[in-house]
């Protein structure tokens, strides 16, 4: 995975909507399904992830937790809503859904999923196995789908370490939340870098618009 690939997929999914930021949902709660069903979606593409990294050499709980994430947050970037619909928390290793052990303890219960331990780099690694078919229809839409697509692509030669050091990256004031805090949808929205000489126009634009300048 080089800087300029995942730099071209998180521009694509935010700078459409940088510029409109102001009028985006606070929070993608508001627009996400029940926790029922939020648990059925995250069920399904964590099967489907696991078929699709079936080869991966790092793929594991750290490397499916930032697929999730990244997945979940660029989409949201570009529609104003979620995939899955699920709560993201910070954890050591980054970012990743609330109910993700849950989920997967479930999953490997009713002997959909499997975890194989694998020797790498002197370690050993929990290689998530799908035993069973994951659902997509009716559960998510074809646009849904190539999100995630996107995302496994793009870091198919990335390590778990890679991952979550790229979360952080990725996570405007990451650092600044504290262990287990929800990271809300809209911090997509918030740049790490400097404004551009056209969003700062922009902004002044907004500011100007909501009487904001004179505060």
């Amino acid at each position: 995975m080089s800087k300029r690939q995942w730099e071209d997929l998180e521009v694509a999914a935010v700078r459409s909507n940088a510029t409109r930021a102001i009028g985006a949902p606070e929070d993608a709660q508001a627009h996400n399904a029940t926790p029922a069903s939020s648990d059925e979606k995250l069920a399904e593409l964590i099967l489907y992830i696991s078929q699709k990294c079936a080869d991966d050499l790092y793929y594991g709980a750290t490397k499916l937790n930032k697929i999730l994430y990244f997945s979940d947050f660029l989409f949201y970037g570009r529609t104003g809503r979620a995939i899955t619909g699920a709560e993201y928390q910070k954890l050591k290793n980054g970012p990743g859904p609330r109910r993700l052990a849950p989920v997967r303890n479930a999953l490997i219960k009713k002997k959909r999923l499997a975890i194989q331990p694998v020797s790498l780099l002197g370690g050993i690694q929990h290689h998530l196995v799908n035993l069973d078919e994951p659902k997509i229809d009716p559960l998510f839409s074809a646009s849904e789908i190539a999100m995630v697509d996107e995302v496994i692509s793009t870091l198919s030669d990335a390590s778990g370490t890679e991952c979550s050091k790229l979360s952080y990256e990725f996570t405007a004031g990451l650092k600044h939340f504290r262990e287990r805090e929800t990271i809300p949808f809209a911090t997509i929205l918030i740049s790490n870098e400097a404004p551009t000489e056209v969003e700062v126009l922009r902004g002044q634009e907004i500011a100007a618009k909501f009487s904001l300048l004179n505060q």
